[in-house]
């Protein structure tokens, strides 16, 4: 466990996203009570957003967060006294945190606003907000809760309108609120007991489940039909299931959903990319994965199944999205894996 801040880079989210067990603890702990608060709003701005924190009025403040890499998502446990926290509209992020973050409240006191929005919430509620947009917390009697950030592209795909349902309360006492509290609780309360690559694997239910949870909250003014959001839904589902297929173009593309290729481009410029760009990012994401995952396939085997037939663009454009060449991240998924083993055999 660490007690300083520290960003997930490329390595360090290797190193945990193989031991999500033992999670990524940080503490105020050990840091002097006068320099707490700037290490809090340090470790904040570095790992979620850019905000300003003020800490009780006695001046006593404590925050001790474990995070946990959950595959596409990150899910963090969080144990704080009453504060403050508050993003103003100009400060920027990084695009590692554009996302929305998923609030579960364990226990204690908690109020959100964004979006003109106010939100009480009680142990066991749930809500949303987006870290990119002007928001404020507060806590007068302090609070435990489990956040889950989840990226904005991903979070859009799997609930249509999910700007419309931010700051909203969903209650955990009953319904969907309640079943999908529910399990992420049990999830975190098991995570010591649970193999790592099982607790790994449960992110993809508790995506599903926060979907049905949050798209119970949507307003029913909400017009899905001619929501962008279901247009953007349907090609990148189709893009999914065509990835590996080394032919998937912009015509076909075009083709199957029956989507101009202008109206497609104009759908993936909210996420700052165009459709092509998203096509070969995923394929990126594809061979990061199995290169990780130490299946005994060559590396060429791996770029020609995922769509790329030029090695020199793929070692290019893989080392440029990840910081390391694809030859250099198998290197260090092996040396990991020396290293559990070893620690297994000690």
């Amino acid at each position: 466990m660490l007690n300083h801040s520290q960003s997930f880079s490329s390595a360090a989210y290797l190193n945990h996203a193989k031991s999500a067990a033992k999670g990524l603890k940080l503490s105020t702990v050990g840091v002097r009570a006068r320099d707490r608060r700037d290490w809090l709003q340090d470790m904040i701005c570095q790992e979620y957003t850019r905000v300003e924190v003020t800490p009780p009025a006695d001046g006593d403040l404590f925050n001790e967060t474990t995070f946990y890499a959950w595959q596409n998502l990150r899910l963090s446990s969080i144990q704080s006294r009453g504060l403050t926290i508050e993003k103003q509209s100009c400060e920027p992020f990084h695009s590692s945190q554009d996302n929305y973050l998923a609030v579960i409240l364990l226990t204690g006191s908690y109020l959100l606003e964004q979006n003109g929005r106010e939100v009480f919430l009680q142990p066991n509620d749930m809500t949303i907000y987006d870290a990119t947009k002007p928001h404020r917390i507060q806590s007068s009697r302090g609070f435990s809760k489990l956040l889950v950030s989840i990226p904005r592209s991903l979070m859009r795909d799997s609930v249509a309108g999910i700007e419309h349902c931010t700051a909203i309360k969903v209650s955990g006492q009953a319904g969907m609120g309640a079943v999908a509290t529910h399990f992420i609780q049990s999830a975190v309360n098991q995570v010591a007991n649970v193999p790592a690559d099982d607790f790994y694997a449960l992110s993809e239910q508790s995506l599903d489940l926060l979907t049905l949870a949050f798209t119970s909250v949507r307003p029913q003014n909400f017009n899905l039909c001619r929501s962008r959001s279901i247009s953007l839904k349907i090609v990148k589902d189709f893009i999914a299931r065509y990835l590996a297929d080394a032919q998937l173009d912009t015509p076909m593309i075009a083709a199957g959903t029956r989507f101009s290729a202008r109206y497609m481009n104009d759908l993936f410029k909210d996420e700052h990319t165009s459709l092509m760009r998203y096509v070969w990012a995923c394929r990126l994401e594809k061979c990061y994965k199995e290169l990780i995952a130490l299946n005994n396939y060559p590396i060429s085997i791996i770029a020609f199944k995922w769509g790329f037939n030029d090695m020199s663009h793929f070692s290019r454009s893989f080392k440029k999205r990840f910081g390391l060449s694809p030859i250099e991240l198998k290197s260090l998924a092996k040396q990991q894996m020396l290293i559990k083993s070893d620690k297994f055999f000690d």
